[in-house]
């Protein structure tokens, strides 16, 4: 009797044993983080399929995403900017609405420029960096912010550039990383200079290369709009009507007309001496044969007489 009570003892410390095992292996199962190329729902979905049914069923793996190149890891990079062109009542207000705007959205104001053009109507060119995610939602609201005159939006895809840059500089990184091992073995000083040179020359590539990806990333990550403000044309015209003006326009084509005659006169200066020094042989010609037909004719009366 003691026997079977032992045995049955021991039989059911294994099976509490196995069971405890089998529920700490579900427990790590379910914690460990998804790996790459399998989504968290897909392993969850597994999961309790396995427990419904008490088969294992392997993760489904995920489709890359759209905007991501195949086989580099590298999603779509796309610089974007936008110029418009806006009428605005107040082009002051307007300016100090767009540097608001582009703190509120996570951007900055990179520059403002405001001056009177020539016919005295103020004029501003606003240039905003915004985060690319909110690149249409700030761009339509620009436009809402008087009426537009012109409106223009870019696209410039250097994803190619940038897969270029990517494979560069792992490959200098590796020729670093060689050249350092190279070094910590050498032991004669023209080997280590040599070496030191190469280093050197690595490490300037690599830091041109790093120095072109920052530049694209925040070209990249803030886009950027460049807004041209202007004022509205006044009433009855460009200037408005002004007696004063026309006045002022009345003496300058005095001006013109006369700077036009004197421009005239001394161009046609070479003509008129020829003019007038064949007038003068003319007429000096003509006053030398009158004294000759003079004289001549008393002899010709006589004869007839």
């Amino acid at each position: 009797m003691k026997r079977i009570i032992i045995s049955l003892i021991l039989i059911g410390c294994m099976v509490a044993a196995t069971g405890c095992m089998g529920l700490a292996g579900n427990v790590n199962q379910g914690s460990q983080a998804p790996q790459a190329g399998y989504s968290a729902d897909s392993n969850l979905q597994g999961l309790s399929e396995s427990k419904a049914t008490g088969a294992s069923v392997m993760p489904v793996p995920t489709v890359a995403p759209v905007n991501q190149v195949p086989g580099t890891g590298i999603e779509t990079k796309i610089i974007k900017t936008a110029q418009v062109t806006v009428e605005v009542r107040d082009v002051s207000a307007a300016a100090d609405s767009l540097k608001t705007l582009a703190n509120q959205n996570g951007g900055y104001l990179s520059s403002s420029n405001m001056q009177k053009n020539y016919n005295n109507r103020l004029t501003a060119t606003v240039v905003i960096r915004i985060p690319q995610s909110s690149f249409e939602s700030v761009l339509e609201r620009v436009k809402a912010s008087g009426t537009v005159k012109s409106a223009s939006t870019q696209g410039q895809d250097v994803t190619e550039e940038y897969v270029d840059l990517t494979a560069r500089k792992t490959a200098y990184q590796n020729q670093l990383d060689a050249y350092n091992r190279i070094m910590a073995k050498s032991d004669k000083v023209e080997d280590i200079l040599k070496v030191q040179q190469q280093i050197e020359r690595v490490q300037v590539e690599l830091d041109q290369i790093e120095g072109r990806m920052r530049y694209l990333n925040s070209r990249i990550d803030l886009s950027t709009i460049t807004v041209n403000l202007q004022e509205p044309e006044p009433v009855g015209g460009e200037t408005g009507h002004s007696f004063i003006t026309a006045i002022n326009d009345g003496i300058a084509g005095f001006f013109g007309m006369v700077d036009a005659i004197i421009v005239l006169l001394f161009t046609l200066l070479p003509l008129i001496i020829i003019c007038g020094a064949a007038y003068g042989v003319y007429r000096w010609r003509k006053a030398k044969k009158a004294p000759l037909s003079g004289t001549q004719a008393p002899d010709t009366q006589e004869k007839k007489s």
